[in-house]
């Protein structure tokens, strides 16, 4: 099968069709309520802002809250400085931009915290509100670049480490069925699926040979009932629904209700224009996959079907 650009395309968009912009999170910290309220409408309309009155409130947030684009944070605080506060997120969030305001000539504090990296920079105040939305941008346009970098390096070492796990799985095996278990694992972990099921397809019938994956507890295989599987085997392109509730076609097929499914990838797995294979991708919550993930699932799963044919 040659997989065409109007087909990558076309799944792209299905399976990028459920992202929606959204604004950026930044947390501002400072004890006194009014500098606090000043900072929140002076960003509000382009971040999403949370606020902390104290170092110690800003760490309970971020617990729950998660990453944030950028912090800024006042320097003098009670209980704890604005850069002890920002040097306790430095382990959990790297990439997270840091903005230390100062009313003091602190000098000594923040040289220690710029040159360990703890801190982007450092404004004085009291503040000139464009400079400071200035600086936020441009920390925030970092904090995206550097994000996008590193799902960038994740996804090369997630695709080595995928096309690794196949080639080894070939050689140790002594038969195909031998190399199903890890297969199926290494795909269901590599596009982090709640169910992952490694097909064997022989004559265009689905076969008994298969392993399920599940990220947690056990699944079933209902693929040879699946409209998704037989279309994949039948016209040996990729299927897809990205979100099974509002699939017309789908959403009231009894197993995707049991299995609680809200997103299906079906991938064949194709040598010489026979499906030797299907790779099924499950998850539990609507799904999105990058183009660069598309293309490395279809590589993978060629690679998936001559080593199959190695075996054979």
């Amino acid at each position: 099968m040659t997989y065409t650009k109007p087909d990558l395309d076309s799944i792209t968009r299905q399976l990028t069709s459920l992202e929606r912009p959204k604004k950026a999170k930044m947390l501002v910290v400072d004890d006194e309520p009014d500098n606090l309220d000043l900072l929140y409408r002076t960003f509000r309309r382009d971040f999403q802002v949370l606020k902390a009155e104290s170092g110690v409130k800003a760490l309970e947030v971020l617990a729950q809250e998660g990453e944030v684009a950028v912090i800024i944070s006042d320097q003098r605080m009670p209980e704890m400085k604005g850069t002890e506060f920002l040097s306790r997120t430095v382990p959990q969030f790297p990439d997270t931009m840091r903005i230390i305001l100062t009313g003091f000539t602190d000098v000594e504090d923040l040289v220690e915290a710029i040159n360990s990296g703890q801190v982007y920079r450092y404004i004085t105040k009291p503040w000139d509100p464009n400079e400071l939305k200035a600086v936020v941008q441009r920390a925030a346009e970092t904090y995206e670049l550097l994000k996008q970098r590193t799902e960038e390096l994740q996804r090369s070492q997630a695709q080595t480490a995928l096309l690794s796990t196949i080639l080894q799985a070939t050689q140790q095996a002594a038969s195909t069925t031998d190399c199903l278990e890890p297969i199926a694992i290494a795909f269901g972990k590599s596009f982090k699926t709640d169910v992952c099921i490694f097909q064997l397809i022989e004559a265009g019938q689905i076969t008994s040979n298969q392993w399920i994956y599940a990220s947690q507890g056990e699944a079933e295989n209902w693929l040879a009932t699946d409209e998704l599987a037989k279309a994949a085997i039948a016209t040996q392109q990729t299927q897809v629904s990205v979100n099974i509730p509002a699939d017309a076609n789908l959403a009231t097929t009894q197993h995707y209700a049991a299995s609680g499914t809200q997103a299906h990838l079906v991938v064949p797995a194709i040598y010489r224009g026979n499906v030797l294979a299907l790779l099924s991708l499950q998850w539990h919550q609507p799904c999105t996959l990058s183009e660069d993930e598309l293309v490395m699932l279809h590589l993978s799963a060629q690679q998936v079907a001559l080593a199959l044919m190695c075996l054979r």
